[in-house]
């Protein structure tokens, strides 16, 4: 085990890429912008099968000037959305990116989104573990 761990230690890409194995996202979907607006968001389940805490560090699409990380948190008394530097995905569990919560802002559309459009995203983890997705469906329904 302690050779293991060493071989570990001085290859860190291995070992990115043995963690990466243990993050999985389902539930992919954009949401159509609103008429007018230029931004929207995506959701998703992150899960994190690995015995350690990964963070979600950063996204990036095509599809948009930039994009965020972005909670909603109670301000006197209004729910705001609010930017954030990482995504928690604790070890065996799973990080809900929804409606109302955690989600990545998609700023600066290029077009507005609609029902039925396909969106990428790249997702950075700390674990030096990035994933790719090209074929996010936008969806009109978010029950």
């Amino acid at each position: 085990m302690k050779k293991f761990l060493l071989v570990c230690l001085l290859s860190g890409g291995f070992c990115a890429s043995l963690l990466a194995a243990d993050i999985s996202v389902e539930n992919l979907r954009a949401r159509p912008s609103n008429i007018g607006a230029s931004n929207s968001a995506i959701f998703m389940d992150i899960k994190n099968s690995s015995n350690a805490d990964v963070k979600l560090v950063a996204v990036k699409s095509s599809i948009c000037k930039s994009t965020e990380l972005h909670t909603h948190k109670l301000v006197d008394g209004m729910k705001m959305m609010t930017k954030i530097d990482d995504i928690n995905v604790p070890k065996e569990g799973m990080a809900k990116l929804a409606p109302g919560g955690l989600h990545v802002m998609l700023i600066g559309l290029d077009k507005p989104l609609v029902d039925g459009d396909i969106v990428d995203l790249e997702m950075s983890f700390d674990n030096g573990e990035i994933l790719n997705f090209n074929d996010i469906k936008v969806i009109n329904n978010f029950r």
